[in-house]
């Protein structure tokens, strides 16, 4: 039987039933041309030549005669391995992290900051340790500290009156010369009694301390003038020696020498001064009254309205110094 059907034909258009003529070759779809691959191309970066190629030698290497040749030359040349990979990757991380260090914008403010409040911190530390003396003080001891500090600026500040006064005698007197005179003399009194070659006479305390020999030595006797002088004491004798800015005391065995000159018991110490500052200066707790008494001494403290301190001193001449036109 005869096939009417139509034979089938492919996209491009021949009979896929149909045998090509003889002689005529079969025609090729084109296609994309063939890339070289890389390999094939590029050299090896070691220079090695790569497999099925000739070596410099004439001779084919292959993946056997490379490997026999670069482990007989890695194993005499190449440095030892570290131990692992992942520990040598972990040195070289955090030596990158490191080093060349680098700071952001924000770390710069934060380490700003933190010296801000370092320098704080030391000058508040600072502080707190020189008032660390005041902070351990009795309460009875800040009251007498605060009373002195008081009674000081009051002082100062009638000082500072009278001199306003007396310049303002010396601009407006007549006679200014006499005037000048007069306030020089006043001076020379005050001087005076402060030098010891003068006498003087005010309100103020009489001291008298007995005690066995050698219980009351120079050094205790040296800190009740220091604490009548901090109160305000403007004029001191002990017994028959005046007591002055120069007064030194020293201990010879059992006896207490002022100047030079001994001193025998009872000591009785004549002060001018405020009775009201003087007093509780000598009597708070742990000072010079109660310190006396652990020595088994006996010590009255009694206010007068009128002291004579009438021990003079000689007025001693300055080698070296004069005085000077303001």
């Amino acid at each position: 039987m005869n096939d009417d059907r139509t034979p089938e034909r492919d996209g491009a258009g021949a009979d896929r039933g149909r045998s090509p003529e003889a002689g005529a070759e079969p025609r090729r779809e084109p296609g994309p041309a063939r890339q070289p691959l890389p390999e094939e191309k590029a050299p090896r970066p070691d220079g090695e030549p790569r497999a099925g190629e000739p070596s410099a030698a004439g001779a084919p290497s292959g993946p056997t005669a490379s490997a026999s040749g670069a482990g007989a030359e890695a194993s005499a040349t190449a440095p030892e391995a570290p131990p692992t990979g992942e520990a040598m990757t972990g040195r070289r991380r955090l030596r990158a992290a490191l080093w060349p260090p680098r700071f952001s914008r924000a770390q710069l403010i934060v380490a700003l900051l933190l010296c801000v409040l370092g320098l704080g911190l030391a000058i508040q530390v600072r502080s707190t340790s020189d008032a660390s003396v005041l902070r351990g003080a009795r309460q009875e001891d800040l009251v007498r500290i605060l009373d002195e500090i008081g009674d000081q600026t009051q002082r100062l500040q009638d000082e500072k009156q009278r001199l306003e006064e007396q310049r303002t005698e010396l601009e407006n007197s007549s006679d200014q010369a006499e005037e000048a005179r007069r306030q020089t003399e006043q001076k020379e009194q005050q001087l005076g009694v402060l030098a010891g070659t003068v006498a003087a006479e005010g309100p103020g305390l009489t001291i008298v301390v007995s005690a066995p020999q050698g219980a009351v030595d120079a050094d205790k006797l040296l800190d009740a003038i220091q604490e009548l002088r901090a109160a305000g004491a403007e004029a001191i004798q002990i017994n028959d020696v005046r007591v002055v800015a120069g007064t030194f005391f020293t201990q010879d065995g059992d006896r207490v020498r002022i100047d030079g000159q001994g001193v025998e018991q009872p000591f009785r110490i004549k002060a001018i001064g405020d009775p009201q500052d003087l007093e509780p200066a000598l009597n708070i707790p742990g000072g010079v009254v109660q310190s006396m008494e652990k020595e088994q001494a006996t010590v009255s403290v009694s206010r007068e309205e009128k002291i004579v301190v009438d021990a003079l001193r000689a007025a001693d001449r300055p080698d070296y110094a004069r005085s000077s036109p303001q």
